[in-house]
């Protein structure tokens, strides 16, 4: 072989294992940092977190709603409760009675 030859083929290697290095240092790069990467996995994990917290307010939240509309069932409807809503949303009270106005604590 010529000397042009064997320095050809040194070169035409030496540039494959420096592709070959930039490939794995850009797949090293996003398995590190990349969207699905080690640091976006604690995020994902701290999201994840929040969304269980607001799922089961909502969960608890629906339960109180259902318990409600039970309780306003036409069929028995809960008489302390049908009084309470009529003087809270109709704004009456019987001529006879005082109503006292609480601040809730803060």
């Amino acid at each position: 072989m010529s000397p042009s030859a064997d320095k050809n083929g040194i070169a035409k290697e030496r540039l494959g294992r420096l592709a070959a290095l930039g490939f794995l240092l850009v797949v090293g790069g996003l398995a590190l940092a990349g969207p699905y990467g080690l640091l976006a996995w604690g995020e994902s994990a701290a999201l994840l977190d929040k969304r269980q917290h607001q799922i089961a307010m909502l969960r608890a939240e629906t339960a109180e709603l259902d318990n409600l509309v039970d309780r306003l069932d036409p069929e028995h409807v809960d008489p302390d409760l049908a009084t309470e809503l009529v003087r809270r949303n109709l704004n009456v009270a019987h001529p006879d009675e005082y109503v006292i106005e609480i601040e809730p604590a803060r």
